[in-house]
């Protein structure tokens, strides 16, 4: 595909109100960002990501919008995110925002007027609504966060649609007047010179408009409403529509989170003339889970697994367009607590080694918060200790479902959306440097041990290595092979070692990631390829076969010596 500016970046992605208290009320905000720019622009970071910071009553942390023109107060004034603007421009780094136009809040002006005036207001047709049957909602569909699609509204026969929570009334996207307002929005912000979206469950702004019942898939008698929500015929039309009326316009970067579409449909929407840059794929994210949205319906799998998804991920995206490859997002718990299952073998070198091995795949590369210093899921020991509304609804699913208290915490605590959502460790200090009062979340408790102060004085840390990946991807002489390089698997069927190549313009790096806690013998040339990044200080060995011998956890990437791939 032809080159893009946006396939160079190195991005990192903020939840604001866990990055940086400049203020000290407990939560974080757009001044705790900008004065943190010079911290990522030493990491190696290009462009910023940041979660919500529009006015919001916080059901969903900022998911649910309640005016998209104003800042919510706990995160700053709109002179606060033009000075970040402005200061990251300086440094050359991106900003991108959170677009969420699926749905608003409850709160919003629009939905506001419809509950005042049912019959006659002007903002009736701005949300889904339909006549209850018997008494009952209008199908048996559920709702993302649990519980029925379906809300009563207040005084009338009629119920309101939500994909989400109950306080995130969908818009009805069937409404032109809809359409028109939200992408006067979208080029508001974009004349305000940030530099994209990350757009929000977009797949689910078309709805099945039949609005048949299902067979129920739960003991509560529901069943998904995905099957009917989610990326269903005729939303091309209003993703083009989208992409004609506001991101067209502008050179700028969109990432969809787009889940539910089919790899055969990636190209349309990532292809040349795709609707977005590019997306994320949350198979290889999920793999723990039988179902994203059922924490409980655990999925044992092994290396074999996660690579097979990788890898297929890898070459269907390289067969349609360009995608964005991370290891953790604020929907997901923390990846070195995902991917490596004991706990004795989270360490700098399985740290290090899964942040490389994500790194050089084929896509923008995404960093999230914390990411990069190793931090990890925290352990709660009462469901009143979660904010997640999705971890809460999760766990009393998994009670009704006959698991038992101790159970349903067990899953939850392996998979809540909190453990990414901890504020951010700086230093050993009260409250880990983020604030100097108790912050909005329960801290997690290794941040004595696990901060960025203590990482950035050990130049043998899990941070001093991060900067070495984005480094080799940005200056060596293998970066644009590293960037624009097609993905090759290697061998597949190895059981611990994920391994794969790039190759450009007969040029080639090598990579390979041991997945073990044990060495692993490896068939490798040595005197062919130079050493690009290691992990490990000491040179490997051979073995009595001959073979190379990968160390516990390491991450070995080679260039081929043959020819340099830089261009």
């Amino acid at each position: 595909m032809e080159k893009q500016w946006w396939q160079k970046e190195v991005i990192y992605q903020i939840y604001p109100k866990s990055f940086y208290d400049s203020n000290n009320d407990g939560v974080g905000d757009i001044k705790g960002i900008t004065e943190k720019l010079d911290y990522l622009k030493s990491l190696g970071i290009t462009m910023v990501w940041i979660c919500p910071i529009y006015q919001s009553p916080m059901a969903d942390n900022g998911y649910d919008i309640s005016d998209y023109y104003q800042l919510n107060p706990e995160f700053g004034k709109m002179k606060d995110l033009e000075e970040l603007i402005a200061q990251a421009k300086e440094k050359r780094v991106k900003i991108v925002l959170d677009l969420v136009i699926n749905h608003t809040s409850d709160e919003h002006p629009w939905f506001q007027d419809l509950l005042e005036n049912p019959q006659t207001s002007k903002y009736r047709n701005y949300y889904i609504l339909k006549d209850g049957i018997d008494g009952e909602p209008p199908t048996n569909w559920r709702s993302v966060f649990g519980g029925s699609v379906w809300e009563p509204l207040n005084g009338t026969k009629e119920y309101y649609f939500h994909s989400f929570g109950v306080k995130q009334p969908d818009l009805n996207w069937e409404n032109k007047n809809v359409r028109e307002e939200l992408y006067k929005m979208v080029n508001y912000w974009l004349e305000k010179g940030i530099a994209g979206f990350r757009v929000d469950a977009i797949t689910f702004i078309k709805k099945d408009q039949s609005y048949d019942n299902l067979p129920a898939d739960g003991v509560d008698g529901l069943v998904k409403c995905t099957k009917k929500t989610r990326n269903q015929r005729g939303i091309e039309v209003f993703l083009h529509e989208l992409k004609k009326e506001t991101f067209a316009k502008y050179d700028c970067v969109t990432i969809g989170e787009a889940p539910g579409v089919p790899y055969e449909q990636y190209g349309d929407y990532i292809g040349a003339n795709g609707y977005f840059s590019m997306i994320f794929d949350f198979r290889y994210a999920d793999l723990d889970v039988a179902s994203g949205s059922e924490w409980f319906k655990r999925v044992d799998w092994d290396v074999l697994d996660l690579k097979k998804l990788i890898f297929t991920s890898q070459q269907q995206i390289q067969k349609a367009g360009w995608g964005a490859t991370f290891l953790e997002n604020h929907d997901q718990n923390r990846s070195l607590s995902k991917y490596i299952k004991e706990e004795k073998n989270r360490n700098f070198y399985s740290a290090t080694m899964l942040g490389a091995m994500f790194f050089y795949l084929r896509g923008t590369p995404f960093i999230y918060q914390g990411q990069e210093i190793g931090m990890t899921n925290f352990t709660r020991k009462s469901i009143e200790e979660f904010d997640d509304i999705s971890s809460v609804d999760q766990y009393y699913r998994s009670i009704k479902e006959g698991f038992n208290e101790e159970e349903a915490l067990h899953f939850i605590n392996l998979r809540s959306r909190d453990n990414s959502r901890t504020p951010m460790h700086w230093n050993d200090q009260a409250y880990g440097g983020f604030s100097e009062v108790e912050p909005w979340l329960g801290m997690n408790e290794n941040y004595k041990v696990i901060n960025v102060k203590s990482q950035e004085q050990d130049s043998n840390s899990i941070l001093h290595f991060y900067k070495k990946i984005i480094k080799v991807r940005q200056t060596s002489e293998a970066r644009n092979c590293l960037i624009y390089g097609d993905f090759e698997p290697v061998l597949e069927d190895h059981p611990t070692i994920i391994a794969y190549k790039r190759i450009l313009n007969h040029q080639e790096v090598v990579c390979y990631f041991n997945f073990s806690s044990k060495s692993q013998p490896v068939e490798l040339n040595n005197h062919l390829y130079d050493v690009l990044l290691n992990n490990y200080k000491e040179k490997n060995t051979f073995n009595s076969n001959q073979q190379y011998e990968l160390k516990p956890y390491q991450a070995l990437v080679l260039q081929k010596k043959e020819a340099s791939c830089y261009e």
